[in-house]
């Protein structure tokens, strides 16, 4: 295919139209059919998140990517005094409960707990490359075959974001990062609406000081991971550079953060990996079966390599007169930073990543 016929888009414009765009694949695909969160791993995470709420006060649990109303659905079942907002660019789903409100926007203002599990990553990042001079320039991709070619040079808002938290200076030709710049800003925009309460995102990502240096690109379809092409038939995500979401969300107004795994917090919030005695299987054998099949299920959600190694970061709002105050610390337990890292199908090393849904 000669370059006349082909639509050269840089990867941020090209997977915004293939996630977002009218015919994308958040608005059109179940994403649960293409790969597991760790609110379809285990009924645990939400009930943590349950408890979370009830630790700082919350009434309100406002999910951000919220899929198809999983985590939503669960929380209902858990506390129906609880009051549950959507936001998600797919319509309504069927069956969710009446109470939930479900909207495509963020909500103006937020008093509560707001959880954004799995979003930020899905928040279109363009794709910076060094070119033979050492000249960070934009990858533009081909949507239909997923092609890349080198762009226009990077701009000077981008060069100072990659400055700050991805240095590519010091790389050789072909060294890459990924501009977190877009999800920074959404991430200040969601502290920023935050009136009381708590904003957690959940994540796969890296710090500063262990960027990945072939960055992270990938897709998911059919519960397999796949090349990242933005032709609307897959996830595109990249990992987060959370440590620079942290920042952005502290210049917006946070008062507090903790950055730590999911293994730390949903200790902390009281997911137990404990098998059951053995006894137990001779004194109530169905009792047993079923307290073993929620260990596995807690054992995945803090696994190391895994789930566990996500990132947690918690922020909340200055406190007004006569709110209540938060402590983080004690509510998520003493920070405990992900350090795990492994391969991924591509062959690069990375961050461990989103779990692919079982297919049979």
């Amino acid at each position: 295919m000669g370059d006349a016929r082909r639509d050269w888009r840089t990867w941020r414009a090209a997977t915004e139209e293939a996630l977002y765009g009218a015919e994308g694949f958040f608005r059109t695909q179940a994403p649960a059919a293409h790969f597991r969160t760790s609110v379809h791993v285990s009924p645990a995470f939400a009930a943590a998140l349950a408890r979370l709420a009830r630790t700082v006060g919350a009434r309100t649990v406002v999910d951000v990517g919220a899929g198809r109303g999983e985590l939503l659905r669960a929380l209902h079942d858990l506390d129906p005094g609880l009051r549950l907002v959507g936001v998600e660019v797919a319509e309504r789903p069927a069956g969710l409960p009446e109470a939930v409100r479900w909207t495509a926007d963020l909500p103006e203002e937020v008093d509560g707990l707001l959880v954004a599990n799995e979003w930020l990553d899905d928040i279109p990042v363009d794709v910076a490359e060094l070119d033979e001079a050492r000249v960070p320039r934009l990858v533009e991709v081909d949507a239909a075959t997923g092609d890349e070619r080198l762009g226009t040079p990077v701009g000077e808002e981008d060069l100072a974001w990659l400055a700050e938290w991805w240095p590519l200076a010091d790389g050789p030709p072909g060294a890459r990062a990924e501009i977190g710049r877009p999800r920074d800003l959404a991430w200040a925009e969601v502290v920023r609406r935050l009136r009381s309460g708590l904003a957690l995102a959940v994540d796969y990502g890296h710090v500063r000081w262990r960027r990945p240096p072939a960055g992270t690109l990938r897709g998911y379809r059919s519960g397999r991971p796949v090349a990242p092409v933005p032709d609307r038939s897959c996830d595109i995500t990249a990992h987060v550079a959370v440590d620079s979401v942290a920042r952005a969300g502290e210049r917006a107004g946070a008062g507090q953060t903790v950055l730590t795994s999911q293994r730390a917090a949903l200790t902390a919030l009281g997911v137990d990996a404990a098998r059951p005695p053995l006894a137990l299987a001779g004194t109530d054998p169905v009792g047993y079966l079923g307290a073993l099949s929620r260990a596995g299920e807690a054992a995945e959600l803090v696994a190391p390599g895994g789930l566990g190694d996500f990132w947690w970061l918690a922020q909340t709002s200055f406190p007004g007169p006569g709110a209540r105050a938060v402590d983080l610390r004690q509510a998520l337990g003493e920070p405990d930073p992900p350090t795990a890292l492994s391969p991924s199908p591509s062959g690069r090393t990375e961050a461990s990543g989103r779990t692919p849904r079982s297919v049979g």
